[in-house]
């Protein structure tokens, strides 16, 4: 590429470092070790970090903002991993996402419109909302055998608030329901929010912060007008990370703990409330470490822990943990299908990571990349591989006496 130096406005990089707080574009050694690191700058074109960061430094403007790399980084930081100044790429593709007027491709200002106005990103009535919980319910009640279970709406001081993903209300309640029977045998005290259950916020991506704190801060509201102890959060890795974000960056209310249920899960599993048969999920499986969960918050062992003692041929993936790969579809990437073919391409190299264990069940704790490993599964295998999110299986695992048995001797110690 030829560069007229002419064009470069030191003023667009005092701008950029502006929006970024805490950024230090000086201490870019132009190594190239977030190229290395990134496991895509090979797969297609315009996927180079290194020269993305040089074009910002340069002040090259128009080439910037112009730049397919804007929208074919999936953020996934794994390019920061390797980087020996820290300096996180992904705040700064998202910087220039959503702070320089560039035009959202795809249809991800739809979705984070719909957000806005009615709550949730799948854009669920408050009525479908209700009947589904209610025939989850009436379900629940035949097979716990329990007349009187009911789902706990709007309960102040619970031990936790559950966050969701509008998913699993409008197209996997079936996932809903095992997770709310898990909760079921772990005797635990939580609450659903009848006016803003929905953790998701697709403002992370688009890199618009008034955006995305409209969509967040109800959720930290709710938690504080419940009078929960902690807010929990889905198997979701961007909705995960959104909590947290708005939690640490914008949050000015009380404070409380915001976790993933897998670490609730790990939690009840080590102190006995769970009690679990790996020999239950006896197929060869292993585990995607999405990028939001694990490498930007910090998750590294929960949803391991897990696996390990639900799954009897329990594989992990190696590159793994902080180093492992991103699915493709990080960045928002499943709301912009005219760049498909580069996240399909990206889900190749994800389908030998998952050859190279030899795993029959792919474990998934999160719903976006959950979409894209569907799509790897049409793509690469024919539908052959079984994937799932970590809550079915540890539903599965689950000896219902034995939780049942242990459920009594926590609400007796806890009468004493």
């Amino acid at each position: 590429m030829a560069i007229n130096a002419a064009k470069f406005d030191p003023t667009f990089t005092e701008e950029v470092t502006n929006k970024v707080k805490k950024f230090d574009l000086t201490k870019c050694l132009t190594c190239g070790m977030c190229t290395a690191g990134c496991v895509y700058s090979d797969v297609h074109p315009d996927n180079d970090p290194r020269k993305f960061l040089r074009k910002i430094a340069l002040g090259m403007r128009d080439e910037v903002l112009n730049d397919p790399f804007v929208w074919f980084c999936t953020m996934c930081e794994r390019c920061t991993v390797e980087c020996p100044m820290g300096i996180n790429i992904a705040v700064l593709t998202r910087t220039i996402r959503g702070q320089f007027g560039l035009p959202l491709p795809g249809f991800m200002q739809k979705v984070v419109d719909e957000t806005i106005t009615s709550g949730n990103q799948m854009d669920v009535s408050q009525e479908d909302y209700k009947d589904t919980l209610d025939w989850i319910e009436e379900d629940l009640q035949e097979e716990l055998e329990d007349p009187n279970f009911k789902i706990p709406i709007d309960v102040e001081n619970a031990d936790f608030h559950f966050g969701m993903n509008a998913r699993e209300i409008k197209y996997y309640p079936h996932e809903l329901t095992e997770i709310i029977k898990i909760f079921y045998h772990a005797g635990v005290s939580y609450t659903l929010s009848s006016k803003k259950w929905d953790a998701t916020n697709l403002a992370l991506f688009s890199g618009n912060n008034h955006d995305f704190w409209k969509i967040t801060k109800p959720i930290l509201d709710e938690t504080v007008r419940l009078k929960s102890k902690e807010l929990v959060v889905t198997e979701c890795g961007h909705a995960f990370k959104s909590v947290r974000m708005g939690y640490k960056e914008f949050w000015k209310g009380p404070e409380f703990p915001v976790r993933s249920v897998l670490e609730l899960y790990a939690d009840w599993i080590k102190d006995g409330r769970l009690v679990v048969d790996k020999s239950v999920n006896s197929k060869p499986t292993t585990l995607h470490d999405p990028c939001n969960l694990v490498r930007k918050e910090g998750v590294y062992e929960a949803h391991r822990y897990v696996m390990e003692n639900i799954c009897e041929d329990f594989r992990d993936m190696a590159p793994n943990k902080k180093y492992n790969y991103c699915c493709g579809a990080g960045g928002g990437a499943l709301a912009m299908p005219e760049f498909k073919e580069q996240r399909v391409k990206k889900g190749k190299r994800k389908a030998e990571q998952i050859d190279a264990v030899g795993a029959e069940v792919v474990a998934i704790p999160c719903h976006n990349c959950m979409d894209q490993f569907m799509d790897i599964n049409k793509e690469f295998y024919g539908m052959k591989k079984d994937m799932t999110h970590v809550s079915p299986l540890l539903s599965e695992a689950l000896v219902v006496e034995e939780c049942a048995r242990n459920k009594g001797k926590k609400k007796e110690e806890s009468e004493e």
